[in-house]
């Protein structure tokens, strides 16, 4: 019912009409516990109800949906055609020329040997292609988690003079790492992975950015005696303590071959449909500089190079696998990171390429694909792999209109291991490094830091201790603290829970914060507060304390009042509970207490919109009727002043006078 208005600004009518219709408070309709866990259970881990297309389907039809939901290649194989595959072959091709040199890089920024990295280029994508749920994503090594499972594992074993301990713990490490991706997907417990937040993730990213150059100014200056750690300070300390191993010829090498590949980043940046430009620089720069450093015997002249590289596909490694000894929890540490990490930049690849065709990514697949990934991975000479950004964009812009084109890129790189392998030879590392440079420096985003400064300067501080923590200690460490801070502001969000005092906008029964709209006013002998969040063990202290002060300030402020409304007073306090989702036993008990602390002050608690699981909870609690009335019970706050004020003047007449007087005032 509209409420009526007057056109006179003193009128009390300016609160709240008190003739519009007040509607009850119901609980819910009764729900057995065993239909109540249930509901509750498939809200939690089943939010996009992935049973409901099997209802009313025939038996055989839901054998063809049930394996579909698995295996995700046969919704689209059965219709895949000559011209997808011209696409198809097209981007595969295109990636597979950035895929090459990308994968023996990032098996160098891994400290493993670089034919591991074309090894992980192979078989993976096989994998994925079968279980995966995104057309775009392009599997492979990344650079964050071949960074950090190098730096992880090389705190403990030297990849110099242990190599053959240090990649059976690199695939040890990729296995665990795939267990589990693989048990979040299929407990679909993915929300773990959102406490990497967009904040941590920017942070994180630019000072492994950072640190990741600053680790190829090794080969970049001709270095071969160079520091393990991560960190900016030994890192810079190790580049100068060097100065006598610096190579004039690897320098220029260097800055040459950078620039072709910063230069050919810039013209795909300026203009997207020459993405070719900076997806093929890589592999030219590779092909160039091998044959520059062939003819020139660059070897002789201090230009580091790959040397001899074996020939042949993946060699099976489950054999390999150490699942007992000294170092198996520094293998699950390993993995437990470095699968958070790819699991993350995986899907948010996925979902991003996704949002820009109109697809949809199920997260829950992407799990146990990426997962399943690398655990056939670890038994095949592959280490942590997920989807590649830079990759996936090649791929995207090539025109990919399936997941087949990691197809055709995986059969390129096979098709390099058994036949091109002597031609990489030659390859001098500084271009490697210059190449990891390039992919690199793109993850250093200035203007999403800058944005997340505007919004949320929290967040900022969250960002910035990220990137420090990654620059100045290590990856893991970087990453722990900015995680950490992260939960300290949910647990300060649960603890300290955001209450705000409600006053009405005259002329109408619309109730809104005072601080925010100024020309809300207070409503004599009301105190209206509004709970922002679930109500439980951890917050109902705050809350209990936080309401009495109100209580306590409201008082100080009536005792401060004009002597014509000294006998007023604070009559009721309402709590708008709207935004209470949830409440718990503690929460429960936070209302009872209040109760009693406010009987003895004369006061009156009432409750506007307790929510459905609020309102079965505190009815089971009072059996007696005597906690929760019906008539201290409302649907908004319009309704509960506009009953309580008529309450008040029934019980006393000059109260329309004592209104009058304060507004006018």
């Amino acid at each position: 019912m509209e409420p009526s208005t007057s056109s006179n600004p003193t009128d009390t009518s300016n609160f709240v009409e008190i003739t519009m219709d007040v509607h009850e408070v119901v609980p819910p309709p009764h729900m057995s516990t065993v239909k109540r866990v249930k509901t509750k259970f498939k809200e939690t881990f089943f939010p996009d109800d992935p049973i409901r297309q099997f209802k009313g389907q025939p038996l055989n039809k839901k054998f063809i949906l049930g394996a579909q939901y698995f295996f995700p290649i046969l919704q689209w194989l059965p219709n895949y055609s000559f011209e997808l595959f011209k696409c198809d072959l097209i981007a595969g091709l295109t990636i597979a020329s950035l895929a090459i040199p990308q994968g023996i890089s990032y098996a160098k920024l891994a400290s493993l040997p670089p034919i591991i990295g074309l090894y992980s280029s192979f078989v993976p994508p096989l994998v994925y292609v079968v279980l995966g749920s995104s057309r775009d994503l392009a599997v492979g090594p990344v650079s964050i988690a071949s960074l950090v499972l190098g730096s992880m594992l090389a705190e403990e074993v030297s990849p110099k003079t242990q190599l053959a301990l240090f990649i059976q713990l690199a695939f040890t490490s990729t296995f665990f790492a795939g267990i589990f991706q693989a048990a979040l997907g299929i407990l679909r417990l993915g929300f773990i992975i959102d406490f990497l937040s967009k904040a941590i993730l920017i942070g994180f990213m630019a000072g492994a950015a950072i640190i990741v150059s600053l680790q190829q100014l090794k080969s970049l200056l001709g270095i071969t005696h160079f520091t393990k750690e991560m960190s900016i300070i030994p890192v810079m300390r190790s580049v100068f303590d060097h100065i006598d191993e610096w190579s004039w010829e690897t320098i220029v090498m260097g800055v040459f071959f950078l620039g072709i590949l910063l230069l050919a980043r810039h013209i795909t940046i300026k203009k997207p449909e020459l993405f070719w430009v900076s997806a093929g620089a890589p592999l030219a720069c590779v092909i160039i500089s091998t044959i520059l450093s062939f003819v020139i015997k660059g070897e002789h002249h201090g230009i580091s190079i790959i040397g001899k590289l074996e020939q042949g596909i993946n060699p099976i490694t489950a054999k390999m696998l150490l699942f007992h000894g000294n170092y198996l929890g520094l293998t699950i540490k390993t993995g437990i990171v470095t699968g958070i990490l790819s699991l993350t930049e995986g899907i948010a690849v996925g979902r991003t390429f996704a949002a820009l065709r109109n697809y949809k990514v199920d997260g829950n697949k992407e799990m146990i694909a990426i997962g399943l990934m690398n655990v056939v991975g670890s038994t095949t000479s592959c280490y942590v792999t997920t989807g590649s950004f830079s990759r996936s964009a090649v791929n995207h812009n090539a025109g990919a209109r399936t997941v087949m084109s990691n197809v055709v890129m995986s059969m390129t790189v096979m098709v390099t291991l058994l036949f091109l392998m002597p031609l990489f030879r030659y390859t001098p590392n500084v271009v490697l490094g210059a190449i990891i440079i390039t992919a690199v420096i793109g993850l250093i985003d200035i203007s999403a830091a800058y944005l997340i400064w505007k919004i949320d300067k929290f967040d900022f501080i969250v960002l910035l201790t990220a990137f420090f923590g990654v620059i100045f200690l290590s990856v893991q460490y970087g990453l722990a603290l900015a995680v950490g801070l992260s939960i300290f502001r949910i647990l300060l969000q649960i603890t300290r829970p955001k209450t705000v005092m409600l006053g009405n906008i005259p002329e109408t029964n619309i109730y809104r914060d005072l601080h925010h709209y100024k020309e809300a006013i207070r409503v004599p002998g009301f105190l209206i507060l509004s709970i922002e969040a679930p109500i439980n063990f951890a917050n109902i202290t705050y809350l209990h304390e936080r309401i009495l002060r109100w209580i306590e300030e409201e008082e100080e402020d009536e005792e401060e009042e004009d002597t014509r409304t000294e006998n007023f007073g604070l009559r009721y306090v309402i709590l708008e509970m709207s935004a209470v989702g949830s409440i718990d036993t503690s929460g429960v008990s936070l209302f009872k207490e209040l109760k009693v602390a406010l009987k003895m002050k004369g006061v009156e608690l009432v409750l506007v919109n307790p929510l459905a699981e609020v309102i079965a909870k505190l009815k089971k609690d009072d059996e007696a009727n005597d906690f929760i009335r019906a008539d201290y019970l409302f649907l908004t706050v319009g309704e509960a002043v506009a009953a309580l004020l008529s309450t008040m003047r029934s019980q006393s007449p000059s109260m329309d006078e004592v209104l009058h007087t304060i507004v006018t005032e």
